[in-house]
């Protein structure tokens, strides 16, 4: 078969190269409209093409200040200065090469095609394209600003000088460019997708609003974004496509569009790009939250004097924020001596902070001197709240709870920072059901901002009101959560976790290259490999056996490899071996 010339190419020719000063980008749907105005803030010319005059008329409002070097247009012909375009219209073959032959047939033939594509073939669109050296692949994992680098895909055919060029613009607009395999890259979407899609039956099934969920996720685990406003950003026809087609692949059917998914896309509501999704946008394309839906109703009461119980890395951490906070603390653990050696825990925590600025000496020696240490609960007695820090164990928190409840005030407040046992469990241990509640902290707690407040159908409305202001004393963001494990977090965060070992049980695949692409293409902190070594596998193990208990889903099945690695003490960083050695 005789293979035919580029347009404008003339074999033995030296085509002279001229460099990226105008870039059109085709379909401004959620990727395109991000692209667009990720190249109009770097001050690139930019020339916006869709069909759809609404679509052009809701880009042109919300771009900004990058509206000074961007054009949109519905006319196709105005890419004909066009050095680079970029496609980025729905993943259908039959559109995609309709669209490359149009682009081809209107632009010069220096002019460099990156096509969108996550699925299709890339050598077909090539071809299609008419300028097979002249195409490449760009994938994005996550809508800019949120991923900040870019694979950029070529083929056997593409020139080393169209991959340079492409390379050179995304750097001119602060993207990374960078070489992420097809397995990492697969492992990657398949691990966030699946947790996107948990996320929003989590949201389907009424256990928690849009904005509780987003601010648990984002503040827990110091992602970008929440998962709901994340699915809005990459459109929820596309990811209720993406998921499908993981389905079909995997023939996992956990990884079928939740209702609450497909519900919103059969009613037009697909995400930022429309202005309706999981949230609705404003004009400018910034989400409309309910704002006070946090606040409970109930009365809060003044907390002058708490008490904790446990001498452990959380006990201490809660107790360097009431006493930062200026609240009398009594830490009681088990021997005066640990008590102690809590309190000299939190003076070199708040050491640390004098060290980096954070604090002053004086505001240090402050908080210790309102922390008191004993080895007896009996000192809790005048305390108007007690929170729980003891080893997750429902036996011995049962057990605290009844003591607690016979030596405290009948009018103090009584807490537990469990987050994978039964709240309401711990009440029954106590005559005071309505003044039980959860405070979830995470560590380090002095760092992390969020609190789960988790409440019973017990759980008394100024109990709630109280523990949420004292949340809020703490700096702290809370975000009210019903009694069941797991809470928002970690039922969303230890399914994708143990996502990732099953994943590691039956693939080759580096899990440096999955964190690696997990980090750079969603911009999340840590991928999960990272993560589950830093947590503690025995830790994750714990939670995700409670969570197989509770909810029973065959999937929720803790990894063979988990428990393995577990059994043989490669229990993480803390233990210096983990998933890797340290």
């Amino acid at each position: 078969m005789n293979a035919t010339p580029e347009r404008g190419h003339h074999p033995g020719s030296v085509l002279e190269e001229p460099a990226v000063r105008v870039v059109g980008v085709v379909g401004l749907g959620a990727m395109g409209e991000n692209v667009l105005r990720t190249l109009g803030d770097a001050g690139i010319d930019v020339i916006g093409v869709d069909t759809d005059q609404a679509v052009l008329d809701r880009v042109g409002t919300r771009l900004g200040d990058a509206a000074r070097t961007v054009t949109v247009t519905s006319d196709l012909n105005a890419l004909a200065r066009a050095d680079l375009v970029i496609e980025s219209v729905p993943d259908r073959l039959d559109i995609k090469n309709a669209v490359l032959r149009r682009i081809n047939d209107v632009c010069p033939p220096h002019t460099v095609i990156a096509t969108s594509t996550t699925s299709l073939p890339l050598q077909h669109l090539a071809i299609a394209s008419g300028r097979p050296t002249r195409t490449v692949a760009l994938r994005c994992f996550a809508p800019p600003p949120i991923g900040e680098t870019v694979d950029v895909v070529g083929t056997a055919a593409t020139a080393d000088t169209t991959v340079a060029k492409v390379k050179a613009l995304l750097s001119r607009a602060d993207r990374t460019p960078v070489a992420v395999g097809s397995g990492p890259r697969d492992v990657a979407n398949e691990l966030i997708f699946g947790y996107l899609n948990r996320a929003a039956a989590l949201y389907g099934h009424r256990y928690a609003t849009r904005e509780q969920i987003d601010t648990a996720m984002r503040l827990g685990c110091a992602l970008p974004v929440g998962p709901l406003r994340m699915l809005d950003l990459i459109s929820l026809d596309r990811a209720a496509a993406v998921l499908d087609g993981l389905a079909e692949r995997t023939g996992d059917d956990s990884f079928r569009p939740a209702p609450a998914l497909t519900e919103l896309v059969a009613r037009g509501r697909l995400g930022r790009k429309t202005g309706h999704g999981f949230y609705d946008y404003d004009e400018r394309g910034e989400p409309v939250t309910a704002a006070g839906a946090e606040l409970p109703e109930g009365t809060a009461r003044a907390i002058t004097r708490v008490g904790i119980v446990g001498s452990g890395l959380m006990a201490k951490g809660v107790a360097e924020l009431t006493a930062r906070a200026g609240i009398p603390t009594v830490i009681a653990a088990r021997t005066p001596e640990r008590a102690a050696l809590a309190v000299d825990g939190v003076r070199a925590s708040l050491a640390r902070g004098v060290r980096r600025g954070k604090l002053t000496a004086e505001a240090q020696d402050a908080a210790i001197a309102l922390i008191e240490p004993t080895g007896s609960l009996t000192d809790l007695a005048d305390c108007d709240l007690v929170i729980e820090g003891v080893a997750e164990d429902m036996a011995l928190k049962r057990e605290l709870f009844g003591r607690l409840d016979s030596l405290v005030r009948p009018d103090a407040i009584l807490a537990t920072i469990t987050s994978s046992l039964s709240v309401a469990e711990c009440a029954a241990a106590t005559g005071r059901p309505d003044r039980v509640v959860g405070l979830h902290f995470f560590n380090p707690a002095p760092v992390m901002k969020l609190v789960e407040l988790g409440h019973t159908d017990a759980t008394g409305a100024d109990t709630l009101a109280t523990a949420h202001a004292l949340c809020l004393r703490l700096r702290k963001t809370p975000v009210v959560c019903g009694d069941r494990a797991g809470y928002i977090v970690n039922f969303l965060l230890l399914p994708y976790l143990n996502s990732a070992m099953r994943i590691l049980e039956h693939s080759d695949v580096s899990l440096i290259e999955v964190d690696a692409a997990v980090e750079r293409g969603f911009g999340y902190p840590m991928g999960p490999f990272a993560l589950l070594d830093t947590i503690g596998l025995d830790v994750s193990l714990a939670i995700q056996r409670r969570l197989h208990e509770e909810f029973d889903e065959p999937g929720l099945a803790p990894a063979t490899l988990l428990e393995q690695l577990v059994d043989l003490g490669h229990l993480g960083r803390k233990a210096g071996k983990g998933l890797r050695v340290y």
